[in-house]
């Protein structure tokens, strides 16, 4: 039988602790997020359909962003146990300097569409935080000004290849003079990728009231006082707007660009020099050979090739062939700083966020810039603890299991098919025209393709003369 009482006041008392109210209503949305998924949740109801799912989308059918995050998600660590770790160590050395963090902010492209603050915010907070932040050449603040918002930080510039050369050789001579030490060449979007859901919502720079953007702002309104009430948006790079970002894109990028753009943009460069959107291993060998001081395995988060490679599965494999003569980031997909620390163990000296940090930024502004450094640090330091490693270096293959679910055509059996296609005869239609007929009896035979010989690997090249 249970003995009841009448509760002692005195011990109520104590049980009646409360906490002091949050005055500020975007401290106490951002409390309330413990992970990067509650600030997307945030991000989605304070942000416009259109620059919100320019976001949060990707191309086509999505699917290259959908199975690199599903890669992250099919990791099986192995912790050690009895290892007396009560600390743990996060700083990394990466391209000649210290961050605090594994991982730093991905550049961005028309960035203030998301939130106002915009770059100012993500940079101020990654400053603040010890990491390196990425400016990218579609950014909407200048380069100047961002060097003023993190003055004593890690700036990186990602440069496209315009079709225009001067637009780009005239921003790699700004982030030099600025005092950014490293420059990202991408090469990943010689177009722009087909993103869909920009078409469907007509999401077009800048945004343009409709009926359809008015009913959506409704519930929405400091984005937009925030949007009209704010200098108009200023891109580095381009002289005009109106149109879609993929009609932006196509009209500034140049399918032509080559290795040759490369060294010309390398022998401008002072600092180091990144080329980002690798995605295979034969790539990160040539550009070992080039000398490049890193790559970044990246399909642009999915936003440009649709059933592009998953870089984080991509990733041993380049390791083990060029690792010890560059270093190999990766991104595309990292949503968990668990994310981060297995992509560690396999072999990158960095990662970078792109999306984790946007959803910040549209949640609180610098604020909510700064919940997401403080969600993604708190999840790697329990991951590393959980482990037991103490340091980043201490991470390993030993630590990570890629868990599969798409298993490549066994190479026989796509060889076969191969031969198959090859030997399959060129005239076999039935209900071709006599005269057609005749004009295919009188053709030549076609030859077979002779068998390509591999290429052999170039040595390794010195670096090229610096401004």
């Amino acid at each position: 039988m249970v003995q009841r009482q009448f509760p002692n006041p005195r011990e109520l008392a104590q049980l009646m602790r409360f906490k002091t109210p949050t005055a500020n209503p975007t401290d106490r949305r951002l409390e309330k997020a413990l992970t990067i998924a509650d600030l997307r949740d945030i991000a989605k109801r304070r942000t416009p359909k259109a620059p919100f799912d320019y976001t949060e989308g990707a191309a086509e059918g999505e699917l290259s962003l959908q199975r690199a995050r599903q890669a992250f998600q099919d990791v099986e660590f192995h912790p050690s146990i009895l290892r007396n770790v009560p600390v743990v160590d996060t700083t990394r050395e990466v391209l000649g300097g210290t961050s605090a963090l594994p991982f730093g902010i991905a550049p961005t492209g028309f960035t203030r569409l998301m939130q106002t603050e915009g770059e100012i915010a993500g940079a101020g907070a990654a400053g603040a935080a010890g990491i390196p932040f990425t400016l990218s050449t579609l950014g909407t603040t200048s380069i100047e000004d961002v060097k003023a918002a993190n003055p004593n930080g890690r700036n990186w510039f990602q440069l496209y290849v315009m079709r225009d050369r001067e637009i780009s050789y005239e921003l790699t001579r700004r982030a030099a003079a600025a005092g950014f030490d490293t420059i990202f060449f991408t090469v990943d979007t010689p177009v722009a990728g087909a993103r869909l859901r920009d078409k469907r919502n007509g999401f077009s720079i800048p945004p343009q009231l409709t009926p359809g953007t008015i009913i959506n702002a409704i519930p929405r309104p400091a984005w937009w006082i925030n949007f009209l009430t704010t200098p108009p948006l200023e891109f580095a790079s381009l002289s005009t707007t109106g149109g879609t970002v993929g009609e932006l894109l196509d009209s500034a990028m140049d399918p032509t660009i080559s290795f040759d753009d490369l060294e010309i943009i390398r022998s401008m460069w002072p600092g180091k020099i990144v080329v980002k959107g690798v995605q295979n291993v034969e790539d990160s060998k040539k550009l070992a050979d080039l000398g490049v001081d890193g790559i970044v395995l990246s399909n642009h988060g999915g936003r440009q090739l649709d059933r592009a490679p998953i870089p984080f599965h991509l990733l041993p494999h380049v390791v083990r062939e060029v690792g010890s003569d560059l270093e190999v980031h990766v991104d595309t997909g990292i949503m968990n700083g668990a994310d981060i620390v297995a992509s560690v163990a396999l072999g990158a000296r960095f990662t970078l966020i792109g999306r984790a940090y946007l959803y910040g930024l549209m949640a609180g502004g610098r604020r909510g810039v700064d919940k997401t450094i403080s969600i993604l640090k708190g999840e790697v330091e329990r991951t590393m603890k959980l482990l037991e490693v103490a340091s980043l270096d201490e991470l390993g293959p030993q630590h990570v299991t890629q868990l599969t679910r798409m298993q490549p055509v066994a190479r026989p059996i796509a060889a076969a098919a191969e031969l198959a296609a090859a030997a399959r005869p060129t005239t076999v239609r039935a209900n071709r025209s006599t005269a057609a007929k005749a004009s295919n009896a009188n053709a030549p035979a076609a030859k077979a393709p002779a068998a390509a010989k591999p290429a052999a690997r170039k040595p390794a090249a010195k670096p090229g003369p610096k401004a």
